[in-house]
């Protein structure tokens, strides 16, 4: 039998001529920082201090003892970031190029010094590009030259910090007579039956020994003779339970054995979680354009979605129990899609296995971001390996439900300048169009790829053009209002988001004994964007008197801001269903302390975004908008049953009286979208006016100008302590009201963020984390909407 013994033990990396303890998994950043070498790379400015790291060499070092009674032993990484040479007593053992591969290396009867040298990744780079010729990229940071995670060179809301190590478990595999060295598990339906095709892979160390492989799921057990060094075996499953996202039904796992034999004894065992379940992607043209629908066990979704970024810049540090935490939250959200995004990493299994038993689904894209990439060697073969290993190494989580070549290539190809700039150097599309779907075809056929995001699906039309395929919408952000929004109605928005800064207590921590300002120095260090606070400046202006000097203002303004903009682009999207099938917000997580479109911040708070996201991701969901010149009230309703009442409406000035009101019927079948028409006389006339909507504990708000031209009564309420939490009872009308209870202590949570009370009406906010309630003290953490100064 097969026995692995990981090898955790022992290490050390070498720092200026001393062995200091290493940690394996890990990198040299935290071993460093452990040492007391360098400061917290994360707080202050002490990112740009600890740059020199990533430019020098480390070697980390551990004693290997050999075992005896097995005929073939193995050295196995799961990860090494990233160029290394992999030496045992001086004599090499291999050479390593790519972070998102494994390697395996023959050291049988060995023993001695082990040492891996890890090349400075920069070294690495500039060396590629020196050979394959400059390649235009969104970032000057020469990322598109290795096979590294791209965002450890920096983002838009990441640091630079090019960092290297063991990255993932290394171990010793002791085996005899043959192991198996892989499995490619075909999983699918056919009439209610689930149907599993296991094409084992074998390794020998005696040629002529006569090998079987047993495979069992769900109570059923088939067996296959190895042929030479691969074998199939099959297997029926009948009346299996189907996996479905969540939402939509059950998370049904079945456990999947597969065990090498000769004779009757067992050399090796492979062993997962399965999922059967059936995924389409329908992209038929139609009236509207191209559509970019996902369909699970026949059922079409809409895809209420986010992107997922790596969740530590050093992502050694990310444990099983922190990736079902923040998994968690996004289920908790109401979120059905997860896109790991193209400039991070292929995730751990504890990702997938999370999703598996969440019901999210997994969108993955392969590793390719904002750049031109070389298609030369060595970059292909390494392109081809990584793709091939990683598809298969994926294949049993039914979560995964979509492969997606690259992140903004395409896009960037056509629109920043690069086609003239590359005058005919390749630059990824032979990956895009060629090797990858190539290798999905091959290896995961059953499962749909699409060549990139934003992808229109042919180069006759614009890679980003918003009937066809996916869109991302960034000219908003960038450039426009959020109301802006509204204007179009994309098939797919696999990408929009707005910018806020992080929690208040994340801000002290991160930046300490600073007075904090919009453009004190630590914050401006952890505003990644470009010209990113000039954007929210911006963007506020359009909606709110700007707070002059007060930071403690502009903090809720921006978090009050980031909320809304989201909230206009998912109400106007999914009120469009089934034109558009999909928002994917830009982004769920951080990977350290930064002013970003997360609506998690790094360390772990929830923004007032992320509890927006509850309630604009609820299978039902109202929302009022203009439709060709009147009001109309969308009734939104993703679940399975009809969804049917009244909708109270309401034409009220802002000192709470009651101009107008109705009631309305609806019928919105399941999955599916009504309206309501608005009567004209409740339309909202001048500012002082607004609109609502109740209907089942539901409510829609319309305000027809912006805050700044709002003429708000002071906000008058009373606070009371209740048990867990605190009750707001409103006196006037109070607009966006937050409690930031990480004011309160670093490690109070909130249950909920903004919410608008009526005059009279109460609100009572769960708060854990608290030690020594007190409402006055919950009163100096409420924020909401004030009259213009």
């Amino acid at each position: 039998m097969l026995q692995a013994t990981p090898l955790t033990e022992g290490w050390t990396v070498r720092h200026e001529g001393a062995a200091l303890p290493a940690v394996v998994p890990g990198c040299v950043h935290t071993d460093l920082l452990t040492a007391g070498v360098i400061p917290d790379p994360f707080l202050g400015r002490n990112e740009a201090e600890v740059a020199w790291v990533g430019r020098r060499e480390w070697t980390y070092e551990t004693d290997l003892v050999c075992v005896d009674g097995h005929e073939q032993s193995d050295l196995v990484f799961e990860g090494l970031d990233t160029v290394a040479e992999v030496t045992l007593d001086g004599q090499l053992l291999g050479r390593t190029r790519n972070m998102h591969r494994s390697y395996r290396f023959d050291v049988t009867g060995l023993q001695g010094r082990l040492a891996v040298r890890f090349v400075s990744a920069y070294a690495e780079a500039e060396a590629v590009r020196g050979k394959a010729g400059e390649r235009p990229a969104a970032y000057a940071e020469p990322y598109q030259y290795i096979r590294k995670m791209a965002c450890s060179f920096g983002w838009d809301w990441g640091p630079t910090l090019v960092t290297a190590g063991i990255w993932r478990p290394v171990r010793l595999e002791h085996w005899s007579t043959a192991r198996i060295a892989g499995v490619r598990p075909l999983v699918s339906v056919e009439q209610g039956a689930g149907q599993v095709e296991l094409a084992v892979e074998v390794e020998r160390t005696r040629v002529e020994a006569p090998l079987t492989v047993e495979a069992t799921v769900g109570g059923v057990r088939a067996r296959a003779v190895v042929d030479g060094t691969g074998g199939v075996v099959r297997l029926t499953v009948p009346d299996v339970e189907l996996w479905w996202p969540r939402g939509y039904g059950e998370q049904a796992l079945y456990d999947v054995e597969l065990a090498l034999l000769h004779g009757d004894d067992v050399l090796d065992v492979w062993r997962r979680r399965i999922g059967f379940r059936t995924v389409e992607l329908d992209h038929r043209p139609d009236a509207h354009g191209t559509g970019f629908t996902l369909v699970v066990n026949g059922e079409r979704l809409f895809a209420r979605g986010v992107n997922w970024i790596p969740d530590d810049v050093f992502p050694s540090r990310v444990t099983r129990e922190r990736y079902r935490e923040r998994l968690a939250q996004a289920a908790d959200a109401g979120v059905d899609l997860v896109r790991v995004w193209g400039g991070g990493i292929y995730e751990s299994e504890d990702f997938y296995d999370a999703c598996d038993e969440l019901g999210l689904l997994v969108w993955q894209d392969f590793p390719f971001a904002c750049a031109a990439y070389p298609e030369e060697q060595p970059l292909r073969g390494e392109v081809e390996a990584e793709a091939r290993e990683n598809v298969v190494r994926l294949m049993p989580h039914p979560s995964l439900v979509l492969w997606n070549g690259n992140n903004e290539n395409l896009w960037g190809f056509r629109d920043w300048d690069w086609e003239r700039r590359l005058a005919g150097d390749s630059w990824g599309e032979g990956y895009y169009l060629g090797v990858l779907p190539r290798v999905v075809a091959e290896l995961d056929p059953t499962r749909p790829y699409t060549a990139g995001s934003p992808w229109s699906g042919s180069w006759e039309r614009h890679p980003n053009d918003p009937a066809h395929g996916t869109h991302h919408s960034w000219e908003v952000w960038n450039r426009e209002d959020y109301a802006d929004y509204r204007l179009s109605v994309p098939r797919f928005v696999a990408e929009f988001g707005w910018q806020a800064p992080p929690a208040y207590a994340t801000l002290l921590r991160a930046l300490p004994g600073e007075e904090l300002a919009p453009d004190s120095p630590g914050m401006l260090h952890h505003q990644k964007a470009d010209d990113g606070n000039g954007k929210l400046r911006r963007g506020l202006e359009r909606h709110f008197v700007l707070p002059d000097g007060d930071f403690d203002r502009w903090h809720y303004l921006t978090q009050v801001n980031q909320a809304r903009a989201v909230a206009a682009g998912i109400e106007h999207w999914r009120s469009h269903w089934p034109v558009c099938a999909g928002t994917v917000v830009w982004q769920l997580n951080d990977c350290w302390p930064v002013t970003s479109w997360a609506a998690i911040d790094g360390d772990g708070r929830a923004k007032p975004l992320y509890h927006e996201l509850r309630r604009l991701y609820a299978d039902r969901l109202l929302t009022l908008r203009a439709r060709e010149g009147l009001l109309e009230l969308a009734v939104v309703n993703q679940g399975a049953a009809k969804w049917a009442g009244a909708v109270r409406l309401r034409r009220m000035s802002v000192e709470g009286v009651v101009a107008g009101e109705v009631s309305a019927g609806f019928g919105a079948e399941g999955r599916s979208v009504a309206r309501v028409g608005v009567p004209k006389e409740l339309e909202p006339v001048g500012p002082k006016e607004f609109l609502v909507a109740d209907a089942d504990g539901l409510r829609a708000l319309h305000f027809p100008a912006p805050d700044r031209e709002i003429p708000y009564p002071r906000p008058e309420f009373d606070v009371s302590l209740t048990p867990g939490g605190i009750t707001v009872t409103a006196r006037t009308l109070v607009r966006d009201l937050l409690l930031q209870a990480d004011r309160l202590h670093p490690d109070a949570r909130a249950d909920r963020g903004l919410v608008t009370l009526l005059p009279g009406e109460q609100v009572t906010i769960g708060v854990r984390g608290w030690e020594t309630p007190d409402a006055e003290a919950a009163r100096s953490a409420l924020y909401c909407m004030e009259p213009s100064r």
